[in-house]
């Protein structure tokens, strides 16, 4: 079976303005993966446009072998911060509850089976302890946390995020990379939008680069290299990461 997700021919436009343009790729299965590129380059876009979030211009998505709106069960996103009322009256097992609707099925809700694997995702996580917490109460990293229990409890092959190390500490950005990590070893295929060059090589197995473009898709020695940066950067790049450690930029 061909576990692959595939991108063929993507375009996106904003009111006549072209966000991506014509991209086609393959995303490994059971691979941490990076979308990077500059601000404005598409990453959320990219994400949002394969998952049907947002309209297409043009182009066709497969996963799992089949078309992508025949997966949607099999595929979690994790959105940005902003995007999440964190007023709605939920405390946190709700929110991981909400995981399990998915495969439920119309009309149907959570009993004690569903509870019980919101709970275990919430122990994967490390916060059960906050499981009767509203969710305005947390901080950034364990608002994650709980984010990424909640795509647990959907059981889904496929986990994508969007930028969920922006605006948390040090700490709870390690515990969240070594749970993204455990989940890859356990056969999770998780695609990460990224913005911290430093962190590539240790964080990601595979990365794609784009500047509405696609500039580079591959292991991470065969995107993050001088030239690549430099197509999707420009003249940015050199203040920015200068390509932390990366041996093909000397």
């Amino acid at each position: 079976m061909n576990n692959n997700l595939t991108v063929n021919d993507l375009s996106v436009a904003y009111q006549g303005k072209i966000a991506l343009d014509h991209i086609s790729l393959t995303v490994s299965p059971h691979k941490l993966t990076g979308v990077i590129g500059p601000n404005g380059a598409g990453k959320s876009t990219l994400l949002k446009s394969i998952l049907g979030l947002i309209p297409r211009t043009s182009g066709e998505i497969t996963c799992l072998g089949a078309p992508i709106t025949k997966q949607q069960k099999n595929i979690a996103y994790v959105g940005q911060r902003q995007d999440i009322d964190l007023s709605f009256p939920v405390d946190v097992l709700g929110v991981v509850m909400f995981g399990t609707y998915p495969k439920l099925g119309l009309f149907r809700r959570p009993k004690k089976n569903e509870a019980a694997l919101a709970w275990q995702c919430l122990k994967k996580v490390g916060m059960t302890e906050y499981a009767k917490n509203q969710i305005g109460e947390l901080s950034g990293g364990q608002l994650q946390r709980v984010f990424i229990a909640r795509a647990l409890a959907q059981e889904a092959d496929w986990i994508f995020l969007d930028e969920p190390f922006a605006g948390i500490d040090a700490t709870s950005e390690g515990i969240i990379i070594s749970l993204l990590k455990d989940l890859r070893d356990e056969g999770k295929s998780i695609v990460i939008v990224h913005h911290d060059l430093h962190k590539v090589r240790d964080y990601f197995d595979e990365l794609i680069l784009l500047n509405q473009q696609l500039i580079a898709s591959g292991t991470v020695d065969d995107v993050f290299t001088a030239e690549h940066m430099m197509r999707a950067y420009g003249d940015s790049i050199v203040d920015m990461a200068r390509i932390g450690g990366n041996r093909h930029a000397e």
